[in-house]
């Protein structure tokens, strides 16, 4: 199925229609499954499930309906896309910065540095896989998963079944998290709540993911991870500005290749988080904005599902999950020894 550019989508209601119908349905249902006890204890999230039932539908009845709901998928993918990360903006407050103190921040930085540029080493150098799903898996890796990953698409320009790939693998793993840091916390009783959470939220994958683990460790642990999970959340934009800057310069020396467009989304999430740490707007205003992030980028999720195809996962082979394995392994290890060497020399 031939995938339309964003300049191609028409600008028409009833083209759109059909397949924002379609995507909305879909996130409607993932959000209510994302509610269920039994998926919400496993952590899984809307954004998770919505690109499960969106691949799902993709695979079996979606090829039927294409014809009559491209546009409006395509239209979630893309600029939904764009507007639910800039919304994203609103869960977080410059103020957050203050409660893990610097050494929270420098954790963070120094953990998503080293694992993007280990991902791109590992994955390009030794395992000789293609540039695009590598940077994909490196994003979602080291910031906040699979908003992550959808964050940096329109940056890398991957093609749906690089996407789906990289949020299968950090998914994956993330969701293993969730049990393993609650058995490490078990084992090691001479490190602290407040030091093992910002351990959790500055090594594990998703949001979802560090507050279900969070939330089994207490309440102390869970508090501190999640500030931390946030504060890495909040480096994306500055992430994709920079990433942006070297793929464009990258391409540059390439005439066949397109440049890329200057992220302007990626501008406005920093704006949209500077006036959130103001508190103008009142807490229900604020809390309905989140939800319309949460729909917009469950959207954009469904979209990105509906158009991704089995063959062309199975194509993708095993090094993709083995690249996502070592990662984890190193967000585990290597983040682990960044925080202990960190808060060491800032305690």
């Amino acid at each position: 199925m031939a995938e339309l550019s964003e300049n191609k989508t028409p600008f028409h209601l009833h083209h759109w229609l059909p397949g924002l119908l379609l995507t909305i349905a879909i996130a409607g249902t993932a959000a209510w499954l994302s509610n269920q006890s039994w998926l919400a204890g496993a952590g899984f999230g809307a954004l998770t499930l919505a690109i499960i039932l969106g691949i799902v539908l993709g695979n079996t009845l979606y090829p039927q309906m294409a014809g009559a709901c491209d546009s409006g998928v395509m239209l979630a993918k893309q600029r939904l896309l764009r507007l639910g990360i800039i919304l994203y903006g609103f869960r977080i407050t410059i103020q957050q910065i203050a409660d893990v103190g610097l050494s929270g921040v420098l954790i963070d930085v120094m953990v998503l540095s080293s694992t993007f540029l280990l991902t791109c080493f590992i994955g390009i150098r030794l395992l000789k896989m293609d540039r695009e799903t590598v940077w994909l898996i490196g994003a979602g890796s080291s910031i906040c998963g699979a908003a992550a990953v959808l964050a940096s698409e329109p940056i890398v320009k991957a093609a749906p079944s690089k996407v789906a790939v990289a949020v299968a693998t950090v998914v994956l793993f993330g969701t293993l998290g969730i049990v393993l840091y609650p058995l490490l916390w078990s084992l090691l009783p001479t490190v602290s709540a407040e030091h093992f959470g910002i351990f959790t939220g500055s090594t594990l994958h998703e949001v979802a993911q560090v507050v279900a683990a969070g939330h089994t460790m207490g309440a102390e642990a869970e508090n501190t991870a999640v500030i931390a999970k946030m504060l890495r959340v909040m480096m994306l934009a500055p992430f994709l500005l920079m990433l942006g800057s070297w793929l464009k310069r990258q391409r540059s020396h390439n005439a066949q290749q397109q440049a890329i467009r200057f992220p302007w989304f990626a501008l406005l999430f920093i704006v949209v988080a500077l006036f959130n740490s103001l508190h103008l707007l009142p807490a229900n205003i604020v809390s309905t904005l989140n939800q319309l992030a949460n729909l917009l980028l469950a959207m954009a999720m469904a979209a990105l599902g509906l158009t991704t195809r089995f063959s062309a996962l199975k194509q993708a082979g095993c090094k993709p999950l083995l690249l996502g394995l070592v990662m984890f392994g190193w967000l585990i290890l290597g983040g682990g020894a960044l925080n202990v060497l960190v808060q060491h020399f800032m305690a």
